[in-house]
């Protein structure tokens, strides 16, 4: 009896495990549960190392026209349709309760705590892109096209 306790308590903590997580880890991306997207796991101009399991080399700004070719490259090298996040997926990864960067550093390593560029122009004012800072956790719809930003890619699934 007590042994079947025990079992049900260690499968219910696995499942409970399993589920409380919307990332699952595929080595250079994760998969988005949640938003049903994957991730590349680290910021542009880094690469995933599968030996050391870390985002190595520095991560680059861009405007955005630099963005559009970086992006063409980027599927052109990896398989699949890959664009700048919405600003509601970008948001999503925000983690209030982490320390330095406010995103996950399990899943997204070594990435800058500063603003990320989004797909999304802002309403209020056309001529601006929305970003979302991973210093502050906060979105900003204040930046001009032609602004360096950091960026990470995003596929739907």
């Amino acid at each position: 009896m007590i042994k079947k306790q025990l079992i049900i308590c260690f499968s219910l903590l696995f499942f409970k495990s399993v589920f409380a997580s919307n990332f699952i880890d595929k080595g250079y991306y994760v998969i988005d549960l949640k938003n049903k997207i994957e991730w590349l796991k680290c910021t542009t101009g880094q690469q995933w190392s599968d030996e050391k399991q870390a985002c190595l080399g520095t991560a680059v700004k861009l405007d955005l026209k630099s963005v559009e070719e970086a992006n063409n490259l980027l599927n052109e090298q990896i398989e699949g349709e890959w664009r700048l996040p919405s600003r509601k997926e970008l948001e999503s990864l925000i983690c209030k309760s982490c320390e330095g960067a406010k995103i996950d550093k399990t899943f997204f390593p070594n990435t800058p705590a500063e603003p990320f560029w989004t797909s999304q122009r802002n309403w209020w004012s056309p001529k601006f892109f929305w970003s979302v800072n991973f210093f502050t956790g906060h979105s900003y719809g204040r930046f001009v096209p032609e602004k360096e930003l950091f960026i990470r890619f995003v596929k739907d699934r």
